[in-house]
């Protein structure tokens, strides 16, 4: 059983707040980093919550220096965006709150991000755009952890792809990386001392592994084969036009891509929340194979893991949070 204690949602961002001012965040920063990672382990994903702040903490470019965000290209319906160094959960934030607005302005938007870092969850920003009423894709690309299919050395980052539909309740939203597990859980796996399953990395030796110290020397492999390590090479792609340069291993490496739209370019929105109200209903009522495990829909086990650890608290690993308090309790 793991050793951990239990935050109320005040409790959680409290700390994470402190934690980040503490290693110099400055308060709205901080406020939008610690949204977005009490947001993902009210979701369900603890990997993703606040063990990330230990994440950036360890991260050399948090100590480097930062420039503003600033557009470099632009026009009507499009924003190439400098993230300046600053931490994805930052800058990606406002690259999407970007093309928000200029999909409500223009009907449809493409925003791109580089030079920044450490994004999280796709689906915190895919669900922005849905509860705008707009339509969005997301993707992006970071340094190479992961391997591609029939390789022995990393070539892609987690490469994760995502895509968020407004219903007019909670959105629809699929997010999903593109390697057999996403790096910020093979790290938090290292902290606690707990192995990986078997056939998800290999180490620096190209020996398969279970140690997590070891595949982040070494790799993880994509899932689905050939299937997933071909979807993180259109994705690694698609960011080249965000901005991802190729020196391998830098913060060039990472970019972002939204993709924007509102439904009403192509049919009343009324009608495609109607239509996707039908068939997300016609994909819940198929049989299921085990009749304990009803026909999985994306986002929904999010949706309400969150309603329930709203009330009933958000678990955190004793060893995470000791090193959180720590760090909340050093002077800038």
């Amino acid at each position: 059983m793991r050793d951990e204690v239990q935050l109320s949602v005040a409790e959680a961002t409290g700390l994470g707040e402190r934690a980040l001012r503490a290693i110099g965040f400055d308060a709205s920063q901080s406020k939008v980093i610690t949204a977005h990672l009490v947001d993902a382990a009210l979701c369900g994903h603890r990997f993703a919550g606040l063990p990330r702040i230990l994440t950036i903490n360890e991260d050399p470019r948090t100590r480097e220096p930062r420039s503003p965000i600033k557009v470099v290209h632009e026009t009507d319906v499009s924003a190439l965006v400098d993230g300046g160094n600053h931490v994805g959960y930052y800058a990606v934030h406002r690259a999407a709150q970007l093309a928000i607005r200029k999909a409500r302005k223009h009907r449809i938007a493409v925003v791109g991000l580089y030079r920044s870092h450490l994004s999280g969850r796709n689906a915190y920003y895919l669900e922005m755009i849905a509860r705008a009423g707009l339509v969005g894709i997301h993707v992006a690309s970071a340094a190479p952890v992961v391997l591609p299919h029939g390789g022995a050395k990393a070539a892609f980052g987690t490469n994760p792809i995502g895509f968020g539909f407004p219903t007019g309740g909670d959105p629809f939203i699929v997010d999903l990386g593109t390697a057999a597990m996403m790096r910020g859980e093979v790290i938090l796996r290292s902290r606690l001392g707990l192995p990986l399953p078997e056939g998800t990395a290999i180490d620096a030796h190209g020996l398969p592994t279970t140690d997590p110290a070891e595949a982040l020397k070494g790799g993880i492999f994509t899932f689905g084969g050939h299937r997933g390590s071909a979807l993180a090479f259109g994705i690694q792609a698609m960011c080249l036009l965000a901005g991802a340069a190729l020196a391998r291993g830098s913060v060039q490496d990472f970019a972002f891509l939204f993709v924007v739209f509102d439904p009403a370019i192509l049919m009343p929105p009324r009608q495609f929340r109607a239509q996707l109200k039908k068939l997300i209903e016609a994909v819940r009522a198929v049989p299921p194979l085990d009749r304990d495990e009803p026909v999985r829909i994306p986002s929904e086990r999010a949706f309400r893991e969150r309603k329930r650890r709203r009330k009933e608290g958000i678990p955190v690993d004793r060893a995470v949070y000791d090193q959180l308090r720590a760090l909340a309790a050093k002077k800038k």
